[in-house]
């Protein structure tokens, strides 16, 4: 697990945590690391919601797939961040969404329980540990807000300029990029492909923003 420190530092659930303490307790949470290959399910909707994964390398996408086979990206993970924990701690009895790696990724797994209920040697991390945990799902529970702050817009136009926005004021730039290809973008919007390269090339057109890939600048 020492390999893995520089990454763990990062992650919100291990903050305020010294490293040697930090390498026991993840064998004391029983703590297990796998790899999957780009498009690998991680978790499958339906599957039961019992761990929190961890992004060690790569990255993760939260994918939706209604009835008819409409697809929503919910959010992407990267290195040191989590996912699932909403649903591992509120004991959901299955996944309403899948976990999808976005390329060759390492993830850690964790037993929510083990974090939830101190283990019979009493060990001192674990308030700490449930601290750091209910400041995560309340951070998660804002950025559930922005989305449906994005999604609730009625045009396609607000919806993607309402997205920039967000994104330009979290990388306090007017020039960033964004983890989404175009068709990501559409599924993450709720909007069809179509109809945002459209929107893209009109605001470009109007000097509204400019576009390079999964680069913007707001103008």
């Amino acid at each position: 697990m020492k390999k893995y420190l520089e990454i763990l530092r990062k992650c919100p659930l291990f903050f305020g945590i010294e490293d040697e303490s930090l390498i026991k307790m993840l064998d004391c949470l029983g703590a297990r690391v796998e790899s999957f290959d780009k498009k690998y399910t991680v978790f499958a909707e339906g599957t039961p919601a019992k761990y929190i994964g961890i992004v060690l390398s790569g990255s993760v996408k939260i994918i939706q797939i209604d009835y008819y086979g409409n697809r929503s990206i919910l959010s992407s993970v990267f290195p040191s961040e989590m996912f699932a924990e909403a649903f591992a701690c509120a004991n959901t009895r299955s996944m309403p969404v899948s976990a999808v790696a976005d390329e060759m990724s390492e993830i850690m797994f964790i037993d929510c329980d083990h974090i939830l209920h101190t283990c019979q040697n009493n060990c001192g991390f674990h308030q700490q540990l449930i601290y750091n945990l209910m400041k995560d799902l309340a951070n998660k529970t804002l950025m559930f807000h922005q989305r449906i702050e994005i999604t609730s817009k009625r045009t396609t136009r607000e919806k993607l300029l309402t997205y920039l926005s967000i994104q330009a004021k979290s990388a306090e730039s007017s020039v960033f990029d964004i983890p989404y290809d175009r068709q990501e973008l559409a599924d993450f919007l709720e909007v069809e492909r179509s109809g945002l390269s459209s929107e893209i090339g009109k605001l470009v057109k109007e000097g509204v923003i400019k576009n390079k890939k999964n680069q913007f600048e707001i103008l």
